[in-house]
């Protein structure tokens, strides 16, 4: 396992200060937000080389303010039109997936509407990123679609694509589910995992080792489906010393990593 955080939750005042602060304290990986031009595509390729640092995967910045599933087809279209930019950051700097959240069910959107617009979306980018080779990977996410493993699986087998695949987060998935029971049911549709703290009876995200997950049992599911690429972290550093912070994120997920459930 490689072991990754987002580029959004290192402290530092640029990229540069962050890549650096993120390598000092021993993330292999980071992940990058879509980024707009050329200019700055080679600009952070070059951070993370600098620094030895590895990026596997590009969060999609588009997909909320912009949903695939919005009522008006111009917007689905600008949404589409992110994923490609977000997949020619991939290219650029040499990550193998994109974190796509395909739709938000709210008042305007039904739940038929969300899976038939999200689908037709997708379907309209998915040759454009076979094209290039990377994954479009679908995220669990709070936006009260597919709730359940099975649906999960249903709707990314729907699109009959090795391409098309699930980013899962362990700790979106607490309020509703139980995070190794997902990961087995996804088995080898799972493409890249997000990791955070979240206490189930307090509905609170936590630190890492906080709360209520199991992470013996996630590690172990993880091994079980042969999952063996960069879990990230999605979790700002707490306390008023960032690095501090940033240094217990870093020795937190050492310890999951070394669960002994894991190697028995």
């Amino acid at each position: 396992m490689k072991k990754g955080i987002c580029l959004s939750c290192i402290p530092g005042e640029a990229p540069a200060e962050k890549m650096t602060n993120a390598a000092k304290l021993g993330f292999e990986c980071v992940e990058f937000p879509t980024l707009r031009s050329a200019e700055d595509r080679e600009m952070h390729a070059s951070l993370a080389a600098e620094n030895a640092i590895t990026v596997r995967s590009i969060m999609n910045m588009d997909h909320w303010g912009k949903p695939l599933s919005d009522v008006d087809p111009d917007v689905r279209k600008q949404s589409v039109d992110g994923i490609a930019q977000s997949i020619d950051t991939a290219v650029a700097v040499g990550a193998s997936t994109v974190l796509v959240v395909p739709a938000v069910v709210n008042d305007d959107v039904t739940y038929e509407q969300a899976w038939e617009r999200s689908v037709e979306s997708l379907k309209s980018i998915l040759p454009y990123a076979e094209e290039k080779g990377v994954d479009i990977a679908i995220e669990n996410v709070w936006n009260k679609f597919l709730l359940s493993p099975i649906e999960f699986v249903q709707y990314i087998d729907s699109f009959e694509s090795k391409f098309l695949t699930a980013y899962f987060d362990v700790g979106n998935i607490v309020a509703y589910g139980v995070p190794q029971h997902w990961i087995r049911s996804l088995g080898s549709r799972l493409s890249k995992i997000h990791i955070k703290g979240f206490d189930y009876q307090t509905k609170a995200w936590v630190q890492l080792l906080e709360g209520s997950i199991n992470w013996s049992e996630v590690m172990a599911a993880l091994k079980d489906v042969g999952y063996d690429d960069v879990i990230t972290a999605e979790l700002s550093p707490a306390g008023d010393d960032k690095i501090a912070g940033l240094e217990r994120i870093s020795q937190d997920m050492d310890t999951i990593f070394a669960s002994q459930h894991v190697g028995s």
